[in-house]
């Protein structure tokens, strides 16, 4: 049985601007830009309390928050935080899957210091960061990585959450749909519609109707619904891509609704390249139609993509030269890949990540 541990830095970036700026604290604070066409890379727990969240347009966040504070985000000062976690998640363990620049799995079945308890190993982890550091993680420990992730989001901030293997299965029974790993506001729409809001509701369905229904995550999903989760923690995971897509509830020809699902979509993608402090050359759409048919379009710039406004052109482009007067869609994904991450003092460095994006794809 494994010991596995999720630690999640507590608005990681909007923490940071906080912590190096006093001015900035106690107040709602979002890290991006307030243009028209902005996005939210993250946004302090003052700010969400009034709605304002991560991938939500600028415009929109200060509707919500006629007071919020912008700041641009500052990649090599997080990224330069995140090495200083590393370091202390390895002093106990080899086992470390970094998921972004602020969270990862550790796995401490077997650690450096043969400390049986994994929920005293995260209660070091959290007191070390924040020695280190100045701020607060909130951890989750559980026998697998779905449950540990669901976890450490349960008390935040700064939260220790348990999940014992014998109360897992009722545990993920009284869960929302929105809180299991691979759900997204796409799919948990999908899942209101047909009845599914709880975890509850998730297990009154059959492993095949769930893959007919969501993919190759319908598997995921089946597990899941009964705590069991077999992913290894793996150190040396190689990401290339990270995207997200929409299945429709109905297929569609029309292409202001395209635009619109598109559009949600840009923004998810968006999120998560700014979770990892990423820019991508590559941008390609996939589009699938009602008879199955797949294609995609895909442009590679001379520049890394560094801002929400340039994928969204990018994005709406390819949408433009695709055909929808033969037949209707059932499927628009978005991915950006060929990533370049922002360097200090404006140097560049290639990298290669993928990222499952929660919807089923890569």
């Amino acid at each position: 049985m494994r010991k596995i541990i999720h630690v999640d830095m507590d608005a990681f970036y909007a923490s940071i601007e906080q912590r190096d700026n006093p001015q900035y604290r106690g107040k709602p604070l979002a890290v991006g830009f307030a243009f028209e066409r902005g996005v939210v890379a993250a946004a302090s727990y003052e700010a969400r309390k009034y709605g304002v969240r991560s991938a939500m347009p600028s415009k929109t966040a200060m509707q919500k928050c006629p007071q919020l504070i912008f700041v641009p985000a500052r990649f090599d000062v997080y990224r330069d935080v995140s090495l200083q976690i590393r370091k202390i998640f390895l002093a106990f363990t080899d086992l470390v899957e970094p998921l972004s620049l602020d969270e990862a799995y550790l796995d401490v079945t077997e650690n450096r210091f043969g400390i049986s308890s994994a929920t005293i190993i995260a209660r070091e982890i959290k007191r070390r960061i924040l020695k280190a550091t100045g701020l607060t993680a909130s951890a989750g420990v559980s026998v697998n990585k779905f449950l540990a992730k669901i976890a450490s989001d349960y008390d935040k901030p700064d939260g220790l959450y348990v999940i014992p293997p014998e109360d897992a299965e009722a545990f993920v029974e009284t869960l929302k749909i929105e809180q299991f790993w691979g759900v997204g506001r796409v799919t948990a729409e999908k899942m209101h519609n047909l009845g599914i809001r709880t975890g509850s509701d998730l297990k009154q369905f059959g492993e095949d109707e769930l893959v007919r229904l969501f993919g190759k995550m319908g598997h995921t999903y089946y597990q899941n619904a009964r705590g069991v989760d077999d992913r290894p923690v793996e150190p040396n995971r190689e990401r290339k891509s990270i995207g997200a897509e929409n299945t429709f509830m109905v297929d569609t020809d029309d292409r202001a609704e395209l635009t619109a699902f598109l559009r949600e979509i840009a923004e998810d993608v968006w999120q998560r390249l700014s979770k990892h402090g990423l820019f991508g050359r590559t941008v390609t759409l996939k589009v699938k139609y009602a008879d199955f048919e797949e294609i995609s379009r895909r442009r590679t710039a001379d520049e890394p993509v560094r801002t929400f406004e340039v994928l969204w052109k990018i994005a709406r482009e390819l949408l433009a030269i695709v055909d929808t007067s033969r037949k209707k869609i059932r499927l628009v994904g978005l991915t950006a890949s060929n990533f370049r991450e922002a360097m200090p003092g404006g140097r560049q460095r290639t990298l290669g990540f993928e990222d499952v994006d929660g919807e089923g794809n890569t």
